[in-house]
């Protein structure tokens, strides 16, 4: 920690570790442009059913007032809104980095049992009646989202049932154009950066546990159990990722809980490597012999004194790892064997060459996006290893 933190100039009175670091990557406009891309992501995946859906925010029928779009909520909905607004609140409150990591872990606990148990919306999903009733004139009035479409609206009660590019003709407002069933392809782009950020964030959560843990082991301890963790780190290393995941798929049900699992237990090696390599030099630091020597517990040493002073040089690689497994899901979902039919970008930049033409709005939308996406976790990953490297910080100068 300490040649970490006297690498960050000029030191200020009061502001933690953390804070330091976030005000120096802040400082770059490259890191800013990320965080502003991620954020307007995670905009759009918390509130995508008030952005593009099909059912009506709000509509008055005989004086009563009826909100279907409430209805149709779903427990990953509802769990979502509570957990952005918890952060929100945390932020406003100005918590600790502890306090962060214990109010959104518990409310993702609270409100994913509570919303499961509690939250049943229809089973069966009927968009076009709402369309219908509205043009026989049963409302008195009627407001949609923004984008008045479901990701999974094929519109086949107005003839759209194939691909069309943007703002075909002049009655249509289709802005990104259609997909291949006639759904609209700005709506699934919103609904698909969910499939993004989750992908990303969890798959990547995995892999951080993982190497974590079995890094932190082969660290602290050495010997035998170091040299059996590197022969599995190698094992893994050897294997093709995008082999194992293709063989993963095949041979099982495909669903995105599966995929973010197989990334993870795919891609934990590096972070082994890095936490490996940064206990065994802590390991012979003062601070960790007199932990040694008090007789703390071993969960203690790792958890609580060794893992927090080298955990920065983790987190520049966990940023990259993001981009990949982002990376990882299009390209399987663009052969074909992502998801079957929840709305991905990769599965969008699939139908771009299926047809006899080159459909280039299918291109042009979710490649780049694709490409933003992994671009700002890019410049956000260098930033933090500008912040936190100084030898790379003494290059500079």
């Amino acid at each position: 920690m300490t040649r970490a933190a006297n690498s960050l100039s000029p030191p200020r009175r009061g502001r933690s570790y953390a804070a330091q670091v976030a005000g120096e990557v802040l400082t770059q406009w490259g890191a800013r442009l990320g965080l502003a891309w991620i954020g307007l992501l995670g905009f759009l995946a918390v509130f995508a059913p008030f952005l593009a859906n099909s059912h009506p925010l709000l509509l008055s029928q005989d004086g009563q007032l009826d909100s279907p779009l409430v209805r149709y909520l779903t427990p990953a909905d509802v769990t979502l809104l509570a957990l952005f607004f918890t952060g929100l609140i945390l932020a406003l409150a100005r918590a600790s980095l502890r306090t962060w990591l214990g109010g959104l872990g518990g409310m993702l606990f609270l409100a994913g049992t509570l919303s499961a148990a509690l939250v049943q919306p229809p089973a069966l999903t009927i968009y076009e009646q709402y369309r219908q009733q509205e043009a026989a004139g049963q409302y008195d009035w009627v407001v949609y989202a923004p984008i008045p479409y479901s990701p999974k609206d094929y519109q086949r009660d107005r003839g759209e049932t194939g691909l069309q590019p943007p703002l075909a003709s002049p009655q249509e407002d289709h802005w990104f154009g259609t997909e291949e069933n006639g759904a609209d392809v700005l709506a699934r782009m919103v609904h698909a950066s969910r499939i993004a950020l989750g992908i990303g964030f969890i798959a990547t959560s995995i892999a951080l546990g993982l190497g974590i843990l079995i890094g932190g082991l082969m660290g602290y301890f050495s010997g035998a159990v170091d040299i059996i963790g590197m022969r599995l780190v190698e094992i893994f290393e050897a294997v093709p990722t995008l082999f194992l995941l293709l063989t993963f798929v095949a041979f099982f049900e495909r669903s995105l809980y599966l995929l973010m699992v197989i990334i993870g237990i795919t891609s934990w090696s590096g972070y082994a490597r890095y936490v490996r390599a940064e206990f065994l030099r802590l390991r012979q630091q003062d601070f960790v012999q007199a932990a040694l020597a008090c007789g703390l517990p071993l969960y203690s040493i790792l958890f609580r004194h060794m893992l927090p002073n080298g955990i920065g040089p983790i987190l520049v690689a966990a940023s990259f790892g993001v981009a990949s497994a982002i990376l990882a899901e299009a390209v399987l979902s663009f052969l074909g064997l992502g998801l079957v039919d929840d709305p991905s970008w990769g599965q969008m930049l699939n139908q771009a060459v299926r047809s006899s033409t080159f459909n280039w709005w299918m291109a042009a939308f979710p490649g780049g996006a694709i490409f933003l996406t992994v671009f700002a976790y890019n410049l956000v990953g260098e930033a933090l290893r500008d912040a936190i490297d100084p030898y790379l910080k003494k290059s500079l100068k």
